[in-house]
Protein backbone atom coordinates (compact mmCIF):
# COMPACT_ATOMS: atom_id res chain seq x y z
CA UNK A 1 0.00 0.00 0.00
CA UNK A 2 1.41 3.26 -1.35
CA UNK A 3 -0.27 6.75 -0.51
CA UNK A 4 1.48 9.46 -2.59
CA UNK A 5 0.76 13.56 -2.48
CA UNK A 6 -2.50 12.12 -1.18
CA UNK A 7 -4.62 15.42 -0.46
CA UNK A 8 -8.45 16.29 0.52
CA UNK A 9 -10.03 19.53 0.73
CA UNK A 10 -13.45 20.39 2.58
CA UNK A 11 -14.26 24.26 1.30
CA UNK A 12 -11.57 25.99 3.36
CA UNK A 13 -10.61 23.45 5.85
CA UNK A 14 -7.74 21.57 4.52
CA UNK A 15 -8.31 17.76 5.64
CA UNK A 16 -5.31 16.14 4.25
CA UNK A 17 -2.67 17.84 3.19
CA UNK A 18 -0.20 16.32 0.82
CA UNK A 19 0.55 12.96 2.93
CA UNK A 20 2.89 10.62 1.56
CA UNK A 21 3.51 7.11 2.84
CA UNK A 22 4.59 3.54 2.29
CA UNK A 23 2.92 0.41 4.43
CA UNK A 24 4.77 -3.03 3.45
CA UNK A 25 3.88 -6.39 2.39
CA UNK A 26 2.83 -8.20 5.52
CA UNK A 27 3.50 -4.99 8.04
CA UNK A 28 1.50 -3.84 10.42
CA UNK A 29 0.79 -0.31 10.07
CA UNK A 30 -0.21 2.81 12.64
CA UNK A 31 -2.22 5.79 11.31
CA UNK A 32 -2.12 8.04 14.86
CA UNK A 33 -3.81 11.13 15.78
CA UNK A 34 -5.97 13.07 17.25
CA UNK A 35 -10.04 13.63 16.76
CA UNK A 36 -10.02 15.19 13.35
CA UNK A 37 -6.34 14.90 12.35
CA UNK A 38 -7.28 13.47 9.11
CA UNK A 39 -6.78 9.66 9.77
CA UNK A 40 -10.65 8.93 8.42
CA UNK A 41 -10.27 11.52 5.60
CA UNK A 42 -7.11 9.58 4.38
CA UNK A 43 -9.03 5.86 4.91
CA UNK A 44 -11.32 7.09 2.72
CA UNK A 45 -9.22 7.94 -0.07
CA UNK A 46 -7.24 4.49 0.59
CA UNK A 47 -10.13 2.61 0.08
CA UNK A 48 -11.67 4.46 -2.84
CA UNK A 49 -14.43 5.30 -0.78
CA UNK A 50 -14.14 9.37 -1.72
CA UNK A 51 -11.86 10.72 -4.52
CA UNK A 52 -8.53 12.83 -3.76
CA UNK A 53 -8.38 16.21 -4.85
CA UNK A 54 -4.81 15.48 -5.88
CA UNK A 55 -2.51 12.95 -5.28
CA UNK A 56 -3.16 8.79 -5.63
CA UNK A 57 -2.79 5.38 -3.60
CA UNK A 58 -1.90 2.37 -4.90
CA UNK A 59 -2.89 -0.74 -3.38
CA UNK A 60 -1.29 -4.31 -4.04
CA UNK A 61 -0.19 -1.95 -6.93
CA UNK A 62 -3.68 -0.98 -7.97
CA UNK A 63 -4.34 2.74 -8.87
CA UNK A 64 -7.18 3.47 -6.49
CA UNK A 65 -8.63 6.22 -8.85
CA UNK A 66 -8.15 3.98 -11.84
CA UNK A 67 -8.38 0.45 -10.76
CA UNK A 68 -11.15 1.07 -7.95
CA UNK A 69 -12.83 -2.23 -8.84
CA UNK A 70 -9.65 -4.07 -8.32
CA UNK A 71 -8.21 -2.99 -5.11
CA UNK A 72 -11.23 -3.51 -3.68
CA UNK A 73 -11.73 -6.71 -4.06
CA UNK A 74 -8.13 -7.15 -2.39
CA UNK A 75 -9.14 -5.28 0.75
CA UNK A 76 -11.25 -6.03 3.68
CA UNK A 77 -12.45 -2.84 5.60
CA UNK A 78 -13.83 -2.08 8.72
CA UNK A 79 -15.03 2.00 8.67
CA UNK A 80 -15.07 3.92 11.86
CA UNK A 81 -19.52 4.53 11.23
CA UNK A 82 -19.77 0.67 9.95
CA UNK A 83 -22.83 -1.33 11.37
CA UNK A 84 -24.12 -4.69 10.19
CA UNK A 85 -27.89 -5.17 9.39
CA UNK A 86 -29.50 -5.56 13.05
CA UNK A 87 -32.78 -7.06 11.45
CA UNK A 88 -30.56 -9.71 10.15
CA UNK A 89 -28.71 -12.81 12.40
CA UNK A 90 -24.80 -12.65 12.68
CA UNK A 91 -24.89 -15.29 10.09
CA UNK A 92 -27.25 -13.60 7.60
CA UNK A 93 -24.90 -10.84 7.90
CA UNK A 94 -21.94 -12.72 6.73
CA UNK A 95 -23.49 -14.45 4.00
CA UNK A 96 -24.94 -11.31 2.94
CA UNK A 97 -21.07 -9.43 2.74
CA UNK A 98 -19.65 -12.68 1.42
CA UNK A 99 -22.15 -12.48 -1.79
CA UNK A 100 -21.08 -9.06 -2.62
CA UNK A 101 -17.41 -9.92 -2.60
CA UNK A 102 -18.31 -13.15 -4.88
CA UNK A 103 -17.32 -15.71 -2.82
CA UNK A 104 -18.71 -18.96 -3.17
CA UNK A 105 -21.03 -20.64 -1.03
CA UNK A 106 -19.28 -23.33 0.39
CA UNK A 107 -15.80 -21.19 0.74
CA UNK A 108 -18.13 -18.69 2.35
CA UNK A 109 -19.76 -20.86 4.71
CA UNK A 110 -16.68 -22.43 5.98
CA UNK A 111 -14.80 -19.19 6.27
CA UNK A 112 -18.12 -17.79 8.14
CA UNK A 113 -17.81 -20.32 10.99
CA UNK A 114 -13.86 -20.07 11.17
CA UNK A 115 -14.36 -16.41 11.99
CA UNK A 116 -17.56 -16.62 14.23
CA UNK A 117 -15.70 -19.34 16.36
CA UNK A 118 -12.64 -17.26 16.67
CA UNK A 119 -14.29 -14.06 18.15
CA UNK A 120 -16.60 -15.94 20.10
CA UNK A 121 -19.74 -15.39 18.26
CA UNK A 122 -20.86 -19.00 16.86
CA UNK A 123 -23.64 -19.56 19.55
CA UNK A 124 -24.97 -16.22 18.79
CA UNK A 125 -24.99 -16.73 14.86
CA UNK A 126 -28.49 -17.65 14.46
CA UNK A 127 -29.50 -14.18 16.57
CA UNK A 128 -30.54 -10.96 15.49
CA UNK A 129 -28.02 -8.34 15.24
CA UNK A 130 -30.32 -5.90 17.28
CA UNK A 131 -29.74 -8.12 20.17
CA UNK A 132 -25.92 -7.74 20.18
CA UNK A 133 -24.03 -5.74 22.38
CA UNK A 134 -21.79 -2.78 21.19
CA UNK A 135 -18.58 -4.99 21.75
CA UNK A 136 -20.50 -8.21 19.92
CA UNK A 137 -21.30 -5.82 17.21
CA UNK A 138 -17.73 -5.10 16.36
CA UNK A 139 -16.88 -8.02 16.27
CA UNK A 140 -19.32 -9.31 14.12
CA UNK A 141 -18.18 -6.37 12.12
CA UNK A 142 -14.57 -7.73 11.55
CA UNK A 143 -15.76 -11.19 10.77
CA UNK A 144 -17.24 -8.94 7.66
CA UNK A 145 -14.11 -7.66 7.29
CA UNK A 146 -12.59 -10.87 6.59
CA UNK A 147 -15.15 -12.94 4.95
CA UNK A 148 -13.25 -12.32 1.54
CA UNK A 149 -9.68 -13.54 3.00
CA UNK A 150 -8.44 -10.20 2.27
CA UNK A 151 -4.79 -9.68 1.62
CA UNK A 152 -4.71 -6.01 3.14
CA UNK A 153 -7.16 -5.15 6.37
CA UNK A 154 -8.20 -1.35 6.93
CA UNK A 155 -9.29 -0.57 10.31
CA UNK A 156 -10.25 2.84 11.85
CA UNK A 157 -10.31 2.76 15.71
CA UNK A 158 -11.83 -0.48 15.75
CA UNK A 159 -11.80 -0.83 19.72
CA UNK A 160 -12.85 2.64 20.57
CA UNK A 161 -15.10 2.14 23.36
CA UNK A 162 -15.52 -1.71 23.78
CA UNK A 163 -15.59 -3.49 26.43
CA UNK A 164 -12.07 -4.78 27.73
CA UNK A 165 -13.02 -8.76 26.51
CA UNK A 166 -14.31 -7.55 23.14
CA UNK A 167 -10.89 -5.13 22.50
CA UNK A 168 -9.05 -8.03 23.77
CA UNK A 169 -10.29 -10.69 20.98
CA UNK A 170 -10.43 -7.69 18.04
CA UNK A 171 -6.45 -7.19 19.04
CA UNK A 172 -5.35 -11.22 19.58
CA UNK A 173 -7.31 -11.47 15.81
CA UNK A 174 -5.05 -9.01 14.64
CA UNK A 175 -2.04 -9.86 15.70
CA UNK A 176 -2.78 -13.64 14.25
CA UNK A 177 -3.47 -12.30 10.96
CA UNK A 178 -0.03 -10.33 11.11
CA UNK A 179 1.58 -13.19 12.32
CA UNK A 180 -0.65 -15.03 8.81
CA UNK A 181 1.17 -12.38 6.59
CA UNK A 182 -1.76 -9.90 6.30
CA UNK A 183 -1.24 -5.95 5.92
CA UNK A 184 -2.67 -3.56 8.30
CA UNK A 185 -3.65 -0.47 8.57
CA UNK A 186 -5.14 0.53 11.43
CA UNK A 187 -6.11 4.08 12.92
CA UNK A 188 -5.78 4.49 16.27
CA UNK A 189 -5.27 7.49 19.24
CA UNK A 190 -4.17 4.84 21.61
CA UNK A 191 -0.92 5.04 21.85
CA UNK A 192 -0.41 1.60 23.75
CA UNK A 193 -2.06 -0.25 21.62
CA UNK A 194 -0.85 0.64 18.75
CA UNK A 195 2.58 -0.53 20.84
CA UNK A 196 1.28 -3.65 21.44
CA UNK A 197 0.55 -4.01 17.74
CA UNK A 198 2.45 -2.37 15.38
CA UNK A 199 5.30 -2.67 13.55
CA UNK A 200 5.52 1.28 12.48
CA UNK A 201 3.27 3.82 13.11
CA UNK A 202 2.63 7.54 11.41
CA UNK A 203 1.63 10.46 13.57
CA UNK A 204 -0.99 12.85 11.53
CA UNK A 205 -1.41 16.20 12.54
CA UNK A 206 -4.00 18.84 10.80
CA UNK A 207 -3.81 16.93 7.85
CA UNK A 208 0.09 16.73 7.38
CA UNK A 209 2.37 13.60 8.71
CA UNK A 210 4.32 14.82 11.95
CA UNK A 211 6.39 11.47 11.91
CA UNK A 212 6.79 8.32 10.94
CA UNK A 213 8.95 5.03 12.54
CA UNK A 214 8.54 2.57 14.86
CA UNK A 215 6.71 2.86 18.43
CA UNK A 216 9.45 2.47 20.50
CA UNK A 217 11.98 5.12 18.13
CA UNK A 218 9.19 7.86 18.95
CA UNK A 219 9.29 7.09 22.75
CA UNK A 220 12.90 7.27 22.31
CA UNK A 221 12.78 10.98 20.53
CA UNK A 222 10.59 12.02 23.52
CA UNK A 223 13.08 10.39 26.75
CA UNK A 224 12.30 13.38 29.05
CA UNK A 225 8.55 13.13 28.99
CA UNK A 226 8.86 9.56 30.52
CA UNK A 227 7.54 9.55 33.93
CA UNK A 228 7.15 7.32 37.48
CA UNK A 229 4.07 7.62 39.18
CA UNK A 230 3.90 6.67 42.65
CA UNK A 231 1.39 6.12 45.82
CA UNK A 232 2.36 6.00 49.62
CA UNK A 233 0.58 4.87 52.61
CA UNK A 234 0.17 8.39 53.80
CA UNK A 235 -0.34 11.86 52.02
CA UNK A 236 2.97 13.71 51.67
CA UNK A 237 3.64 17.23 50.17
CA UNK A 238 4.11 16.95 46.22
CA UNK A 239 6.96 19.71 46.85
CA UNK A 240 9.18 17.38 48.78
CA UNK A 241 9.24 15.21 46.03
CA UNK A 242 9.74 18.04 43.08
CA UNK A 243 13.09 18.14 44.54
CA UNK A 244 14.85 14.95 43.66
CA UNK A 245 17.43 15.12 41.04
CA UNK A 246 16.31 14.11 37.46
CA UNK A 247 12.78 15.27 38.35
CA UNK A 248 11.68 17.59 35.31
CA UNK A 249 8.29 18.18 36.80
CA UNK A 250 5.68 17.02 39.39
CA UNK A 251 1.42 16.22 39.15
CA UNK A 252 -0.81 15.15 41.46
CA UNK A 253 -2.67 12.66 39.68
CA UNK A 254 -5.50 11.75 42.49
CA UNK A 255 -4.34 9.74 44.96
CA UNK A 256 -0.48 9.09 43.23
CA UNK A 257 2.17 11.69 42.15
CA UNK A 258 3.63 11.54 38.65
CA UNK A 259 7.20 12.84 38.43
CA UNK A 260 8.31 13.16 34.65
CA UNK A 261 12.43 12.30 34.65
CA UNK A 262 14.90 12.00 31.93
CA UNK A 263 16.29 8.56 34.11
CA UNK A 264 13.58 6.89 35.86
CA UNK A 265 16.20 3.89 36.87
CA UNK A 266 17.98 6.58 38.62
CA UNK A 267 14.90 8.41 39.95
CA UNK A 268 13.80 5.26 41.69
CA UNK A 269 16.95 4.30 43.63
CA UNK A 270 16.20 8.03 44.84
CA UNK A 271 12.08 7.38 45.57
CA UNK A 272 13.14 4.32 47.92
CA UNK A 273 15.73 6.39 49.90
CA UNK A 274 13.16 8.83 49.70
CA UNK A 275 10.70 6.76 51.46
CA UNK A 276 13.49 5.04 53.90
CA UNK A 277 14.23 8.33 55.36
CA UNK A 278 10.61 9.17 56.06
CA UNK A 279 9.61 5.91 56.97
CA UNK A 280 6.69 5.38 54.44
CA UNK A 281 5.94 1.97 52.38
CA UNK A 282 5.60 2.72 48.78
CA UNK A 283 1.97 0.95 47.61
CA UNK A 284 2.54 1.76 44.26
CA UNK A 285 5.09 2.22 41.80
CA UNK A 286 4.80 2.29 37.89
CA UNK A 287 7.08 3.84 34.92
CA UNK A 288 5.17 5.07 32.53
CA UNK A 289 6.32 5.67 28.78
CA UNK A 290 5.42 9.27 26.97
CA UNK A 291 1.33 9.02 26.05
CA UNK A 292 0.66 9.90 22.48
CA UNK A 293 -0.78 13.13 23.54
CA UNK A 294 2.65 13.56 25.03
CA UNK A 295 4.42 12.33 21.92
CA UNK A 296 1.93 14.44 19.67
CA UNK A 297 2.76 17.64 21.61
CA UNK A 298 7.02 16.87 21.35
CA UNK A 299 6.61 16.11 17.70
CA UNK A 300 4.54 18.96 16.58
CA UNK A 301 4.78 22.01 18.81
CA UNK A 302 5.87 25.15 16.82
CA UNK A 303 4.93 23.24 13.41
Amino acid sequence: MEATDLTKRYGSIMAVDHISFRVEHGEFFGFLGPNGAGKTTTIRMLTGVIKPDFGTAHIMGYDIRKESLRAKQVLGILPEMANAYVDLTAWQNLMFQSELYGVSKKAREKRAVELLRKLGLYDRKDQAVKGFSKGMKQRLLLCMALVNDPRILVLDEPTTGLDVQSARLIREMLQHLARTGVTIFLTTHNMEEASQLCDRVAIINNGRIAAVDRPEKLRAATKELESIEIAFDRPIEIGSLSGLSNVIDAKKMGDKIRLYTTDPDDLIHQIVGYAKARELKIVALNVLAPSLEDIFIKLTEGK
